[in-house]
């Protein structure tokens, strides 16, 4: 087992996650805000699963005995069109699962962190999946016919 790979990955997903949880539960407030109630609530909650999962990855890193760091957090544009947000979060989530598959295969030999990425994976293939149905129903009834039905 290469420890430190499974380290250098964690780090890694505990920044990124941290920091793509942070944007979550922004956009979730400014969805709120907008009268948006549902879908504000769906990405504020989503906010405490990803944290959930980096609260995880920490426990993993600190196990291996690393050393966990908490690096710059990089400025993000908000987008405060609904539609527009899902769609930008589609394209943020499809580009990381497919890393996240890239990353997931490389530590197949340590098991317990090829357990818990794995499990991270399932757990964001369900998440794009959810916009792309999304988007997949506003083409079908419309963005102001979905846009009700998130009030």
């Amino acid at each position: 087992m290469d420890k430190n790979k499974s380290i250098e990955t964690l780090q890694y997903f505990i920044t990124g996650l941290s920091n793509g949880a942070f944007v979550h539960k922004v956009q979730g407030q400014i969805l709120n805000a907008a009268g948006f109630t549902k879908l504000g609530k769906k990405y504020t909650t989503h906010y405490d699963e990803e944290m959930g999962w980096v609260a995880q990855f920490i426990d993993r890193l600190l196990d291996l005995g690393g050393e966990v760091k908490v690096e710059d957090r990089p400025a993000v544009t908000l987008v405060s069109d609904p539609v527009q947000y899902i769609k930008c979060d589609l394209q943020r989530q499809t580009e990381g699962v497919e890393m996240l598959r890239k990353c997931v295969a490389e530590l197949h030999d340590d098991p317990t962190t090829y357990d818990i990425m794995k499990a991270y994976l399932k757990d964001e293939e369900e998440d794009q999946y959810w916009s792309e149905t999304a988007l997949d129903v506003i083409n079908k009834i419309g963005e102001q016919n979905w846009l009700l039905t998130q009030l």
